[in-house]
């Protein structure tokens, strides 16, 4: 698979690696360039790969814009603090996208799986409920819009767990390490905002949310339904 996105995935990699050096030594102009450039790559990648034949890649492409948006929303924050609000909205209409795409996959054969789908509840229930209870007092005016935005982000990860033996198995498990990569950046930047900051929080966020666009994205590329025989 790396040799057939080599090109993309050296573009990739020198964006990747820009943003983290960006990020670490504080390089806002150099930001303002390879932030936006993290999703701009993948839907480019993305739209000639797929050329966005069928309502999966369209949904999982219109995700993606809103990514790209969400990026450039929390990037101007400096400017207003508001911008962190509509950079939330952005990503959850993301993340309701992506739902929408992983939900398509799991109507192909709904009745499969049911052992791994209520794991895949119960993990996410339980996780969902104790980070919010957990950083709750910290939230402020922000209360609503977080726990909704935990309860949509849960459910990404568990419509992308409840594609297994829907689709074929490299596409299952990058979208599936791409949503848990996505759950932990935005579980680490609600806790750098609301509980305490930490160092090298904007490292972390960003590694873990690039990987996870990436391979959400190109598990999106990859996916093939599976036949079943009756």
């Amino acid at each position: 698979m790396l040799k057939k996105y080599l090109k993309f995935n050296l573009i990739f990699a020198l964006i990747f690696i820009l943003q983290l050096v960006a990020e670490y030594y504080e390089l806002s102009a150099l930001k303002y360039i390879t932030k936006p450039l993290i999703v701009i790559s993948l839907l480019i990648m993305f739209a000639i790969s797929t050329k966005l034949k069928g309502r999966f890649h369209k949904r999982l492409f219109t995700g993606l814009v809103f990514g790209l948006i969400g990026d450039v929303l929390l990037m101007l924050v400096w400017k207003n603090e508001a911008f962190f609000t509509y950079g939330l909205i952005a990503f959850l209409l993301c993340h309701i996208f992506y739902i929408r795409a992983f939900y398509l996959d799991f109507s192909s054969a709904p009745q499969l799986d049911k052992k791994g789908a209520r794991i895949a509840i119960a993990l996410c229930a339980v996780f969902s409920i104790s980070f919010y209870v957990y950083i709750r007092h910290g939230l402020g005016a922000m209360k609503l819009p977080v726990m909704v935005y935990t309860f949509v982000i849960s459910l990404m990860m568990m419509m992308a767990a409840f594609r297994n033996m829907r689709v074929n198995k490299i596409s299952f498990n990058l979208i599936l390490f791409g949503a848990i990569f996505f759950l932990i950046s935005d579980s680490t930047l609600a806790y750098n905002k609301f509980v305490k900051g930490f160092d090298l929080a904007g490292l972390l966020i960003m590694a873990t949310y690039m990987i996870a666009q990436y391979l959400i994205t190109i598990g999106g590329i990859e996916r093939q339904l599976v036949k079943r025989e009756d």
